[in-house]
C-alpha cells in the first residue's frame, strides 16, 4: 500500500502539503533559521501525527470493549539527540481518560495500538513509554513501564 503527499514550497522555509483526502497543512521553520514561524515544525508533525494515530487507536478499542469515555487526550513529549540527525531517542505518551472506563481495559487499549495497530509508532525508532492517568489517577502499567504483556 501507498501513500502519497505534495508538499509546495511557499518561500524561506514555509511548505504547504497535501495529501489525497484534500487537507493541508502549513510547516514552517523558526525564524533562527530563517522561517517566519507560519506553521507547525516538521518534528511537532511527527509527534502530532503519533497522538492521532494512537488516539484513533484507542478509542475505537475502547468502544469495542464497551467503555463509556467522556473525556480522552494524549499528551506527548519527545526527547531528542542534540546531535544531528536531532531524531526522537524517546516518546512519551499521557493518555489522560475521564469517564466509565476499566483501567485494565484502558491499558489493553494502548498495548494494542503501539504493539498492534498505530503505524505511526511502527515508523518511529524511537523507544515509546505510555503513561494512563484515568479519572484524575495515575495508573502504573500492570507489568512494566512499556506495557508490554498486558
Amino acid at each position: 500500500m501507498e501513500m502519497s503527499i505534495s508538499a509546495q514550497w511557499q518561500g524561506k522555509r514555509q511548505f504547504v502539503a497535501r495529501g489525497a483526502s484534500g487537507h493541508q497543512v502549513t510547516m514552517d521553520a523558526k525564524p533562527e533559521v530563517g522561517g517566519e514561524d507560519k506553521g507547525s515544525r516538521p518534528m511537532e508533525m511527527l509527534l502530532m501525527g503519533l497522538a492521532g494515530c494512537t488516539g484513533i487507536d484507542v478509542t475505537m478499542i475502547l468502544e469495542k470493549m464497551r467503555q463509556q469515555l467522556e473525556r480522552f487526550s494524549i499528551e506527548v513529549v519527545g526527547k531528542r539527540r542534540e546531535e544531528y540527525p536531532q531524531a526522537f531517542t524517546e516518546i512519551h505518551l499521557t493518555y489522560r481518560m475521564d469517564g466509565d472506563v476499566d483501567a485494565d481495559k484502558a491499558w489493553r487499549a494502548i498495548v494494542l495500538s503501539e504493539e498492534k495497530y498505530c503505524s505511526a509508532s511502527a515508523s518511529l525508532n524511537a523507544t515509546i513509554i505510555p503513561h494512563l492517568v484515568l479519572n484524575g489517577t495515575e495508573i502504573p502499567s500492570p507489568t512494566n513501564n512499556s506495557g508490554a504483556d498486558v
